[in-house]
């Protein structure tokens, strides 16, 4: 029998502040209030470590060859595995897909799930909300048992869509898992773009010229995400429509409406950006592309798909 190969990708340990990296004064009036905010994070640095040790004891006793990498050490392709398991929260799950196809799925293992005790707890004190894990269907207390269920061909990963992103007809490699943000890279300048969504090379919209704050598409993976903070709505997660958002435009009268919709999976939207300068941010701030006066910007839903083991309530 073949062993499968498993890469284990991991969220690092760094993203959080430690006590040694921030001097705190006796006679500050918050210094007790930072040494309690440190501590947490401290607390949530050690359960993602012991996670993290968790999941690699479960690999040991399995016939099944896999090595590790942090999130951050990618920079290639992620080919000749058979798994890949993601160990942190949504982030680390959509870092990993920036460098997967279609022929690999992932598990995501949420490290640090939220304590509602713990944040109700603290709420007047600071935020104590962990990971949100969306796309993550297993933590430490199911882990084993979801893996044994793959590698006996028990489970089947779901396909979720993700977003085609080209600027001036050439396609961008990396595919969006959640959504996209076109804008201007500061957020107090106005973003001028315009926008239409085309059905085999017909408009299906009129044109609408936008001033506003930037342009949110997301899959509907993402529509829980931003989208939803900013009003959207929540879409089934195996939809493989599109949904986009003029944030704050400035005096859309009669266009009010045509501010939010949909872009159904043969539609396309096409956009024109008429600033000096812009980005689009996919997934997040660590994905960039910069944009400027005169480029065209063609969004679709067709992309390859993401084989993703999400969890059953998400289904």
């Amino acid at each position: 029998m073949v062993r499968k190969r498993l890469l284990l990708l991991l969220k690092p340990f760094d993203v959080y502040p430690s006590h040694e990296s921030i001097a705190c004064s006796a006679f500050s009036s918050n210094c007790n209030k930072m040494l309690k905010v440190l501590r947490y994070l401290d607390d949530r640095r050690l359960v993602h470590k012991n996670a993290i040790s968790f999941c690699q004891n479960i690999l040991k006793k399995k016939a099944v060859d896999w090595k590790t990498v942090f999130r951050n050490d990618l920079s290639q392709s992620i080919r000749g595995v058979d798994l890949v398991i993601s160990v942190g929260g949504d982030g680390t799950l959509l870092r990993a897909s920036h460098f997967m196809d279609d022929s690999v799925p992932v598990l995501g293992v949420n490290s640090d799930p939220t304590q509602q005790e713990e944040v109700e707890e603290f709420c007047e004190e600071f935020d104590a909300t962990r990971s949100t894990g969306y796309l993550c269907a297993a933590t430490t207390n199911n882990f084993e048992r979801l893996l044994d269920d793959i590698l006996e061909n028990r489970s089947e990963p779901s396909e979720v869509s993700r977003m085609a992103i080209s600027v001036n007809s050439k396609l961008i490699s990396t595919f969006a898992l959640n959504d996209i943000l076109v804008a201007h890279p500061c957020p107090a300048t106005v973003s001028r773009f315009s926008f239409r969504i085309r059905k085999d090379g017909a408009s299906r919209t009129s044109l609408l010229n936008c001033k506003s704050s930037g342009l949110r598409v997301s899959t509907a993976a993402g529509s829980t995400a931003a989208m939803l903070s900013a009003g959207g709505f929540t879409m089934p997660i195996l939809s493989k429509e599109l949904q986009y958002m003029v944030r704050e435009p400035i005096s859309p009268g009669t266009s009010a409406h045509s501010m939010h919709g949909l872009v159904k999976f043969e539609e396309t939207m096409d956009i024109t950006w008429f600033g000096r300068e812009g980005n689009i941010y996919i997934d997040g701030s660590h994905v960039v592309h910069s944009i400027q006066h005169g480029d065209t910007i063609g969004l679709s839903s067709k992309a390859p798909t993401l084989k993703v083991y999400l969890p059953s309530h998400s289904l």
